[in-house]
């Protein structure tokens, strides 16, 4: 993959809903040739509807956030924090009790 240079007015950037169990989650989504970059936030009460099994490079902008692993291992999240994990290797879900503001990058990349 060849990205040039590119910066991003992320106010410009259509938003998208997305319904969870609880609340939602707005993305704000810019897609490469195998790789997404997207400005996520989620609302007070968020709480996601799937175990998520890509992988992720996500870093916490505002608020915090709790990241659920399916064998039951729990991470909180802040503002500052980020974790990294590649496709398939620790299925996810996430939820929040303020919402939080999120920097999610995922693609082929992290293909395990």
């Amino acid at each position: 993959m060849t990205l040039p240079f590119h910066t991003t007015d992320w106010s410009q950037v259509p938003v998208t809903t997305h319904p969870g169990n609880e609340g939602f989650a707005t993305w704000r989504t810019l897609q490469f040739d195998g790789l997404r970059v997207r400005m996520v936030e989620y609302s007070a009460g968020y709480i996601a509807n799937h175990w998520c099994k890509l992988g992720h490079l996500l870093f916490c902008l505002e608020g915090e956030m709790l990241t659920i692993l399916k064998d039951g291992s729990e991470f909180p999240m802040k503002a500052g924090m980020s974790y990294q994990v590649s496709d398939r290797l620790s299925e996810h879900r996430s939820s929040t009790k303020t919402g939080a503001k999120l920097i999610i990058i995922d693609g082929d990349f992290l293909r395990s």
